[in-house]
């Protein structure tokens, strides 16, 4: 600013001497020199070799010990590469590795699980398998509890596991059977009396030490407790398992009152039985009316309103014994039992896709199966009498399961809620969102949100654009992100079709990673040769393309 009725001065530059040369170089001299220089692309004009495309630097990644004196980086990806490597980040082609049993183990994330969805045959089964094979280098054992195409036979076979086919005519799943609990319990009690045992004689002597008898007894009630507890759990899950399966005959919940007699069923056959019990044994039951059963069913002493009251009972229970459309799948005996100490894969490929009650009481039989062995295998670790071990739970198809009847929501979400303290990794796998959506009654619907919201991670490979509000519900996803998903979606260019090359689709094999309300991380799988082979879902079709090459 500048005071009123005062002239702000021009400031002239100090005259400097030039010499004759200087006044005498025209300014057409200066220009064409200063055109000669080249530019930031190369020397401009035609021939002059300007480069139209500038590559980007290579880039490399190394130890703090290799490149320590390269510190402070002037800059940094900040992709993960804890757990199983997956890929590349689709952007920085940053190196990328996860996993839910790593992060979890490393505070990643609060439980060690993983959501998966996206449209078929873009690659969500195949970054499952490519989890899998990974954690099963880490000694950490895959239990795939129902493969329905079949999509991991031949890799849990390539790991040497064991292979359970079930479907009617291919194998057999007592849903009564109480599986290892039994000989679980019975160890668990032996071990109690040689604890006890070993407290006895050290309190008997007058030099023994006193605090290590203490200290056996309280592992002789430690032992008793956990086989108590395993034992009821058992028999929850057998009461669980046939209420569920009745409500997939009825496509409706059994009663009340029917539910406690099948509790009250159980118990009977337990302390009547010497061998592990059969469907047929549990109708045999209810048709003797013990009292017992007859005080459940308040028949006042009429018999005739014992059997009004069993009637429906009995004739769903018939269904389930070998003369329905279940055939004699759960009425017989195991054939199979898992064996823990290797990967696992129930094979259900031979129940057709119009069969889907059968698929999904199936399902639900493997998952129950397995989810009741792995709670054995740690009760045992927890004694001491096996050594700890982790599991990676695959629950595929999970959609199939959801819409099968009433109140089957709440089954799986009894199944899935207790992963993180239970020891178990676990991945559910659907489609879309609207598979969840599709329920019924809005408290499903809003349970089975709960699925993904519970979920560690949530992957999310190639989706339509009408997913996105449905998914948002869920999981917190910025416009770019819905942008990205919508655009994997893209079948991509025609020009290519016919041609030698087999065709890929923009988003094939790719995926986005949400932790939270984190940015996601997009990335692309990358396979080995070795497991391209493993993942090969379309083998009917290749022998198709092989012969008609052939030809």
């Amino acid at each position: 600013m500048f005071k009123s009725g005062t002239k702000r001065q021009r400031t002239q530059p100090p005259a400097t001497k030039q010499g004759p040369a200087a006044k005498q170089a025209p300014a057409t001299k200066l220009a064409a020199a200063v055109a000669r220089r080249p530019g930031l692309r190369g020397w401009r004009g035609q021939g002059q070799g300007e480069a139209v495309y500038v590559t980007a630097a290579d880039e490399w990644r190394g130890t703090s010990v290799q490149v320590c004196g390269l510190w402070p980086f002037v800059g940094g990806s900040g992709t993960p590469i804890l757990g199983v490597p997956i890929g590349v980040h689709t952007d920085t082609g940053a190196p990328f590795g996860a996993d839910p049993i790593s992060w979890f183990m490393h505070g990643m994330i609060n439980n060690p699980s993983m959501f998966v969805l996206g449209l078929p045959h873009y690659g969500k089964s195949t970054l499952v398998r490519h989890i899998v094979l990974g954690l099963a280098g880490r000694s950490i054992n895959p239990l795939i509890l129902g493969d329905l195409k079949p999509d991991y036979v031949d890799l849990i076979e390539a790991l040497g596991g064991q292979v359970i086919s079930l479907g009617p005519g291919r194998g057999h799943l007592n849903v009564l059977d109480p599986g290892e609990a039994t000989g679980a319990a019975a160890r668990l009690r032996a071990s109690a009396e040689e604890h006890r045992t070993n407290a006895n004689r050290v309190v008997n002597d007058p030099d023994g030490d006193q605090a290590a008898a203490a200290q056996s007894l309280a592992s002789a009630v430690k032992a008793e407790k956990l086989a108590e507890q395993l034992m009821a759990d058992s028999h929850n899950r057998r009461l669980n398992m046939i209420t569920a399966l009745i409500t997939i005959v009825r496509n409706a919940k059994p009663s009340a009152h029917e539910e406690s007699l099948i509790d009250r069923a159980l118990h009977i056959l337990d302390e009547r039985l010497d061998r592990v019990p059969l469907i047929g044994d549990l109708i045999e039951v209810i048709k003797d009316a013990p009292d017992e059963l007859r005080a459940i069913a308040l028949d006042r002493g009429d018999m005739s309103r014992y059997l009004d009251a069993t009637d429906q009972l009995r004739q769903s229970l018939y269904s389930l014994n070998g003369s329905g459309r279940f055939s004699d799948m759960f009425s017989k005996p195991t054939d199979q039992p898992m064996d823990l100490t290797k990967p696992v894969v129930f094979d259900l490929s031979g129940i057709s896709d119009t069969q889907r009650d059968i698929q999904a009481a199936c399902l639900l039989a493997c998952w129950s199966t397995g989810f009741a062995t792995v709670q054995v295998a740690h009760t045992l670790a927890d004694a001491g009498l096996e050594p700890r071990r982790n599991y990676f739970v695959v629950m595929d198809e999970l959609w199939r399961a959801l819409r099968s009847g009433e109140g089957m929501v709440d089954r799986v979400d009894s199944l899935t809620r207790l992963n993180r303290t239970e020891g178990v990794g676990q991945a559910m796998i659907t489609h879309t969102m609207s598979d969840l959506e599709a329920l019924p009654t809005e408290a499903e619907r809003m349970k089975a949100r709960g699925f993904v919201e519970r979920s560690g991670m949530v992957v999310c490979g190639a989706l339509p654009g009408a997913e996105m509000e449905k998914l948002n519900k869920a999981v917190t996803l910025s416009r770019a992100e819905q942008a990205r998903l919508i655009s994997w979606a893209d079948p991509g260019s025609w020009t290519d079709v016919g041609g030698s090359r087999k065709r890929v689709r923009p988003g094939l094999g790719k995926f986005l990673f949400k932790v939270g309300g984190r940015p996601g991380i997009p990335v692309a799988l990358k396979l080995t040769s070795v497991e391209e082979k493993l993942h090969d879902t379309n083998k009917r079709w290749t022998i198709s393309r092989a012969s008609e090459g052939e030809n």
